[in-house]
C-alpha cells in the first residue's frame, strides 16, 4: 500500500512511519519542520526514516499541495497539528494549523486522491473535557483551544464521510509516551531536568492527576490494525489508549527509580485546561481492529530513557 503520513517529523508521526515500513508498505510523508520546539528533533527522525527510504515532503499542510499528490495514496494518517495547551499559543495558531490545514488537506485529497482507501485523522482524548472517562459516544466538551480545534478539524473529516466523498476515520488518542517524545511534554522533561539538575515546573495539585499513559509502539500498532478494514471503521470514533491509569507522581516516582537520581520541583499555579483525569475505553478498539495494548508504563519508560540517553539533544 502507499501510505500518506502528515506530521511525519513529530514523535508519533516518526514511529507511524516506521512502523509501516516495517509492514512493506510505501510509505512518504509531510513536515513543515515548524519551530514549535527545536527543529533539530525533527531533523533528528526525519533522518533515521529518509535512511530507510521514506520520503519527505517538507511543505506546510496550507500551502498548495498539489506536488504531494502526484503520487496516489490508498491510506493517509493526519497527525499534524498544533499541539498542546500553552499560553503562549494563540487562538489563531490553533485555527490555523489545526482546521484551516485540516481543511486543505481534504480539499486535494478531493481533488487529486480521488481512489483514497481511508482517510485516518488522529484525534484527542481531550475534545472530552476536564474528564476523559468516557467511550466514543458520550458528546465532547472540550476545554482548550487545542481540545476545540481538534474536535473541528476531526468534524471536518467525519463530516465528508458523511457526504459520501471520502471513506474516513477519527482515532483519539489519550496521552503517548516514549522515545522521541516532545520536549515540553511530561517524560521529556522529567528526563532532560534529572539529567542535567535542573527543576522541574510542576502545576499545583498535577501530581494527583490520572493519566491513561499510552506508549508509542502499542499506539502505532493500533493504527497500522486499521489497514484493510477501511469498511468496517468507515465514519466510527475509536478510543485509542491503555487501561493502565498513573498519576503524574507515580510517573516521577518511576523516572527517578530509572535514573537512580531524586527529582527538583518547583511548584507553579495550576494550568487552565489540563485535564484532571483521563481513563481511556478501548472496548470498541478491541472489538473492531483486535487492538490489545501490551507495554507495561514502566517498561516504556525504561525505553524512554534510554532513547534519550543514545540520543541526547540539548533542547534548551
Amino acid at each position: 500500500m502507499r501510505i500518506l503520513v502528515t506530521g511525519v517529523a513529530g514523535f508519533i508521526g516518526s514511529h507511524l512511519c516506521e512502523k509501516l515500513n516495517e509492514l512493506g508498505h510505501d510509505v512518504f510523508g509531510i513536515d513543515n519542520f515548524n519551530n514549535y520546539y527545536n527543529p533539530e528533533l525533527k531533523l533528528l527522525n526525519a533522518n533515521e526514516l529518509t535512511q530507510k527510504g521514506i520520503e519527505i515532503f517538507k511543505k506546510d499542510l496550507n500551502d498548495d499541495l498539489k506536488e504531494v499528490f502526484e503520487i496516489p495514496y490508498d491510506y493517509i494518517y493526519h497527525l499534524a497539528a498544533q499541539p498542546g495547551i500553552s499560553a503562549t499559543t494563540s487562538l489563531e495558531e490553533y485555527i490555523k494549523n489545526n482546521i484551516y490545514a485540516t481543511q486543505n488537506l481534504l480539499e486535494a485529497v478531493l481533488k487529486y486522491n480521488s481512489a483514497l482507501k481511508l482517510f485516518v485523522n488522529i484525534g484527542t482524548s481531550s475534545v472530552y473535557g476536564i474528564e476523559a472517562i468516557v467511550d466514543e459516544t458520550v458528546p465532547p466538551a472540550p476545554v482548550s483551544f487545542y481540545g476545540v480545534t481538534k474536535l473541528a478539524a476531526e468534524q471536518l473529516v467525519l463530516g465528508l464521510q458523511r457526504l459520501g466523498k471520502l471513506k474516513a476515520c477519527s482515532i483519539r488518542l489519550y496521552s503517548v509516551y516514549g522515545p522521541r517524545e516532545r520536549p515540553e511534554k511530561l517524560y521529556t522533561k522529567l528526563i532532560d531536568n534529572l539529567y542535567n539538575d535542573k527543576a522541574f515546573t510542576l502545576f499545583q495539585g498535577s501530581e494527583f492527576h490520572e493519566r491513561s499513559f499510552t506508549y508509542v509502539g502499542d499506539i502505532v500498532a493500533g493504527l497500522a490494525l486499521i489497514i484493510g478494514k477501511e469498511e468496517d471503521v468507515d465514519g466510527e470514533i475509536i478510543n485509542l489508549g491503555t487501561n493502565e491509569v498513573n498519576t503524574t507522581q507515580e510517573g516521577i516516582n518511576a523516572v527517578e527509580k530509572i535514573m537512580n537520581k531524586r527529582l527538583i520541583i518547583e511548584i507553579k499555579p495550576a494550568r487552565y485546561g489540563d485535564q484532571q483525569r483521563t481513563a481511556s475505553v478501548i472496548d470498541k478498539a478491541k472489538r473492531m481492529i483486535g487492538y490489545t495494548p501490551k507495554v507495561s508504563f514502566f517498561e516504556g519508560l525504561e525505553e524512554q530513557v534510554k532513547w534519550f540517553k543514545e540520543n541526547f539533544v540539548d533542547v534548551n
